[in-house]
């Protein structure tokens, strides 16, 4: 069983996965790109369970290791540290931010292949990524809740599936399996089961100022199994990559 969470990259995202962690009893050893004496406030928020390393200590500290930075950095991450590892991959194509990936553009790969591809000697699963990082710590609920929501998950490893699936559920939610890395495209940025049916509808005739607002206030829906795969099946192939001006948290 987890016991131990490797987190490269310790934002938004790693920041709320880490909470539900150490709130469900497990162990997380956090890094980013700046140094671990840049983590002093958030391992301090964390408490006991949780310490401060390089990226390379806590890929090879993880049970599971989570991969959270910007897609632009993917091939940055420590491959031989990360051999023989379960690695979660949460990230999300953003060209704004990242630049253009050709490969990526083209659509000869998903975003999480060419991280396997990097990643040739870790199980690369797909997960945890389709949901804003507010909603992500506030609506994990216990196994059984009726208002629990799945996520959608992809891999080529089945092992490493249910891996990562039994650490959700710990985390707080079901999971759905999508297929392969291949598959993921599915739940990439832009398509239907991507941020907003966990979000719910955006008031209309609102200010950008008024929809940041209610992007850190809303609480959010629940989508169930069903849900998550109504949606995947709604996905349509299209051009690749998010763009930050559909969301209502940026700028």
């Amino acid at each position: 069983m987890t016991q131990t969470i490797g987190f490269i990259g310790s934002g938004s995202i790693g920041g709320s996965l880490a909470r539900l962690a150490v709130a469900a009893g497990l162990n997380v050893v956090m890094s980013n790109s700046r140094g671990p004496e840049t983590l002093a406030d958030l391992i301090a928020e964390l408490g006991d369970r949780a310490r401060a390393a390089t990226p390379e200590e806590a890929a090879k500290a993880g049970d599971i290791v989570v991969a959270t930075v910007p897609m632009s950095a993917y091939d940055k991450l420590p491959a031989d540290a990360l051999a023989e590892k379960t690695v979660i991959d949460t990230m999300n194509y953003y060209p704004e931010r990242d630049g253009h990936i050709a490969e990526l553009d083209s659509a000869e790969v998903t975003s999480s292949e060419l991280l396997q591809r990097h990643l040739a000697g870790s199980r690369v699963v797909k997960t945890l990524h389709n949901m804003d990082w507010i909603r992500l710590y506030s609506r994990a609920r216990p196994a059984g809740a009726p208002d629990r929501s799945a996520l959608p998950v992809a891999g080529d490893d089945p092992a490493a599936k249910t891996e990562v699936t039994r650490l959700m559920d710990v985390l707080g939610y079901d999971a759905v399996d999508i297929g392969t890395l291949a598959d993921s495209w599915r739940c990439e940025p832009g398509t239907p089961v991507y941020v907003w049916p966990y979000l719910g509808k955006l008031p209309e005739g609102i200010t950008k100022e008024e929809a940041q607002r209610w992007f850190q206030e809303v609480p959010g829906e629940p989508v169930p199994a069903d849900g998550v795969k109504e949606l995947v099946d709604q996905a349509v192939r299209g051009p690749v990559g998010g763009s930050f001006a559909a969301l209502p948290f940026w700028g």
